[in-house]
């Protein structure tokens, strides 16, 4: 099991500190909170007595910089200043980014919703086309510090700090690192073929991070933004075996291909970019096992069967990544 140890990030984020962070840029809360569901921030549900309840959510310390987060802020306003449904945080004391207690947060108004039906044909046209709306925002200008998905950032960054730290049973490190090095390899060899356009993403643009209601999508969660192939914010809302996610495919390229053209040339970076966020997830938990959210989340990490399972699941991949392109 990991063994990775330092002070808890948010040992001293308390209900009362919630509650005094938001009094202090004038949200009086009635002292209800519910924590929701997030592992790398936490973030709260606060309502109010005179207004509606709100949402705060508070960074994870060290992570970003003020500057990469107020670019995060920046996309967001870019995207609902063009009427895209993108959540923004709210300017108290015309700042978005807010600071109490030694934690950096920002308050955004409640939205609610339900899972999108990724079943429905409607819903995955639609998806498309607000997804080629934050797209054509996202490239107007670039990011400036926040970083790009590369096979640098998430691959091999990823393999070194999981090797680094010593993170593998001693009979598992040689096969995983064999099955590693293979994937890397096509994962590699798939960007070099392709050579598309980056922009600035959602960088994490699944079915959790977007809320439907009966007018259409709200796209939460801007965290994750960074520079990439359009591919990145599509890919996570196909699911099933090929035949599954050809159909699936069809509708979303339609939907966003009537308000931007797609490069085909991304589809032949699908199983690449999912090889590549499933060595980014294990390091992702490796990093935060000193949040004690993370052990109690996540148990099987680190075991036997865990790295086990993980070398059967890129051996799957390096045999997709070998495959015709999904065609859309």
């Amino acid at each position: 099991m990991p063994t990775i140890a330092d002070t808890p990030p948010y040992a001293g984020l308390t209900p009362d500190c919630v509650l005094d962070a938001l009094d202090s840029v004038g949200i009086r809360g009635d002292g209800r909170l519910l924590a929701l569901n997030s592992y790398e921030n936490r973030v709260y549900q606060a309502w109010r007595d005179d207004a509606p309840p709100v949402v705060v959510k508070f960074y994870r310390p060290a992570r970003w910089s003020d500057t990469q987060i107020l670019e995060e802020h920046a996309l967001i306003v870019e995207l609902a200043n063009a009427d895209v449904p993108a959540v923004a945080p709210m300017a108290l004391g015309e700042r978005t980014l807010q600071t109490f207690g030694g934690f950096h947060f920002s308050v955004f108004p409640r939205h609610g919703g339900r899972a999108p039906e990724l079943d429905r044909r409607d819903t995955l046209t639609q998806l498309g086309r607000y997804i080629a709306r934050i797209h054509t925002v996202g490239a107007a200008r670039a990011f400036g510090q926040r970083p790009e998905l590369s096979v640098a950032s998430f691959g091999d960054e990823s393999r070194a700090y999981l090797l680094e730290h010593g993170l593998l049973p001693d009979d598992l490190r040689e096969p995983w690192v064999r099955i590693v090095d293979l994937a890397l390899d096509a994962v590699r060899r798939a960007f070099a073929r392709v050579h598309v356009d980056t922009l600035r993403l959602h960088g994490d643009c699944h079915a959790g991070n977007v809320l439907w209601t009966d007018d259409g999508p709200h796209f939460v969660d801007f965290d994750d933004a960074r520079t990439g192939p359009a591919m990145q914010d599509l890919w996570m809302l196909l699911s099933g075996d090929r035949a599954a996610m050809e159909s699936q495919l069809v509708p979303l390229l339609e939907g966003y291909e009537s308000f931007r053209d797609f490069d085909r040339r991304e589809l032949a970076l699908v199983e690449p970019l999912r090889t590549l966020r499933l060595l980014h997830y294990s390091a992702w938990i490796a990093r935060r096992w000193r949040d004690p959210a993370f052990p109690a989340a996540f148990p099987w990490f680190g075991t036997q069967r865990y790295w086990q399972d993980r070398i059967l699941e890129l051996r799957e991949q390096v045999g997709l990544m070998d495959e015709p392109p999904l065609r859309g």
